[in-house]
Order: C-alpha cells, then structure tokens, then sequence
C-alpha cells in the first residue's frame, strides 16, 4: 500500500475505533505498539518504520493531536479532510 487511509470501526452506529494506515510493504507486520498520547498509539515494524497509528478514543482526539504525532514521525499531516470522516461519526 502506497497511500495512506483512515478506517474506522463502528459498533451500534458509534465509532470505537479507528486505524490510520501508513505506507507499508506487504510483508510489514507490526511487532510492537507505543503509546504516543492519550488515545494514540503508533505501531512499528521490527526495523522501527511506523506503519500505523491506532485512535482508541476515536471521540476525544482531535486532528492536532493526530498531526502533533505524524509530525514527531516526521511524516505528513492530515488535512481537515481528510480526519473529516471521524469528526462525522
């Protein structure tokens, strides 16, 4: 996957959580989990390539917290477009 995305996961009509793929290989698996701010995790390969960031408070974090993360992986921002999907559910 070349391209990053959002996917969110829902229960009775609510989000629970999301996931935001990063580029990866198709062998990339992750084989450990950070903590990176309250409500965001960041999952890494075995060479420490982060691969994707977990939102487990899809409701209580915010777009800037998100950025605030990809910019410490010196990675690129997310437009308001693109988090707009989690900001509508």
């Amino acid at each position: 996957m070349k391209r990053p995305y959002l996917e969110i996961t829902f229960r009775h009509g609510r989000p629970v959580a999301a996931y935001y793929y990063l580029p990866r290989r198709p062998d990339d698996r992750s084989i450990k989990t950070v903590k990176a701010s309250p409500g965001i995790l960041v999952d890494y390969t075995r060479g420490d390539r982060p691969i994707g960031i977990e939102i487990t408070t899809p409701g209580r974090v915010s777009l800037e917290a998100v950025n605030r993360v990809l910019a410490d992986l010196g990675l690129d921002l997310l437009q308001t477009e693109d988090f707009a999907p989690l900001l509508a559910a």
